[in-house]
């Protein structure tokens, strides 16, 4: 083969790839929760369409997705044995949805953060299987054929997923209530109101810092009513003086970025529903924040 046609034939893998691209991330950070896992998956992706015989594939985008499927379920795997021992609560690494609503996806409702903490708790495969199937609509032979296994296995993953969210998490009200009931959150913690906090949180609620062992945050979750509103309140004159809140949005949700003199502290997400805020989650690690912030100044 001429010196041309190695350059035509890498020009159009090139072409192939990046179309591809923003799926292929998607994926992949749905599976693992975590952007820079991601990348890495993603990097990993094209060395390995670059070595691949791409004249005996049909469909690039088809053989791209499988392939970082299958690199994410492994990383997955692995993952799960680092984040056993996690310094405190492991949350997703959030993600800036304002260019890209849906990072790739047909469907946007599995990258919301809420649904990416609880989809941790499943297999690696049926974690993939759920994505495939209900963020990118593959069909279920397809999605067998990926993950290496029957069309009927991979339909009683994605139910048993279905069934194991649908047990853990009640119906997310809209934006616009969801950022309002956020705000009125975040004014009644600042000022340590706790009757106010009482109101808006459900019976059941949770709350998650997730500080990768940072100190002054909760190396626990803090469960129910009582504990978490008046946690908020003794947090109250520590945490907020000389705070600014800039409203974000993570994951296709409305989100408080809190900053200290200017620099980032805390990312404030929460799970809402009609029936108030059933799970508080703040991403406090540095690691995962820092990426979030350089997203929004860009």
């Amino acid at each position: 083969m001429r010196a041309s046609d190695d350059s035509d034939s890498l020009d159009q893998a090139t072409r192939d790839f990046m179309a591809a691209r923003p799926r292929l991330f998607g994926i992949a950070y749905r599976v693992l929760g975590s952007a820079a896992e991601a990348e890495d998956i993603v990097q990993d992706a094209w060395l390995r369409w670059q070595k691949t015989d791409r004249a005996v594939v049909q469909e690039p985008a088809a053989f791209l997705a499988t392939v970082t499927t299958r690199l994410a379920i492994n990383c997955a795997q692995s993952a799960r044995v680092r984040r056993e021992s996690y310094t405190g609560p492991w949350l997703p690494e959030p993600v800036d949805t304002r260019a890209d609503p849906q990072l790739g996806a047909e469907r946007a409702e599995v990258l919301d953060m809420a649904v990416l903490f609880l989809l941790e708790k499943l297999k690696p495969a049926e974690r993939a299987a759920y994505v495939l199937r209900e963020a990118f609509d593959y069909p279920y032979q397809q999605i067998a054929d990926i993950l290496e296994t029957s069309e009927a296995n991979a339909r009683q993953s994605v139910s048993r997923a279905r069934k194991r969210l649908s047990a853990e998490r009640r119906e997310p009200v809209s934006s616009n209530v969801h950022r309002r009931l956020l705000e009125a959150f975040v004014g009644a913690a600042r000022t340590g109101d706790l009757s106010a906090l009482e109101k808006l949180l459900t019976a059941d609620v949770v709350s998650y810092a997730d500080s990768a062992g940072k100190r002054g945050a909760s190396k626990i979750p803090v469960v129910g009513r009582p504990h978490v509103s008046k946690t908020l309140v003794a947090y109250a004159p520590r945490f907020w003086p000389e705070t600014e809140i800039r409203w974000v949005e993570a994951n296709g949700r409305p989100a408080a970025l809190v900053t200290a003199h200017g620099d980032p502290v805390a990312l404030l997400t929460a799970d809402v529903s009609e029936r108030g805020i059933e799970r508080v989650m703040w991403v406090v690690s540095p690691a995962k924040l820092a990426p979030y912030v350089a997203s929004l100044d860009k």
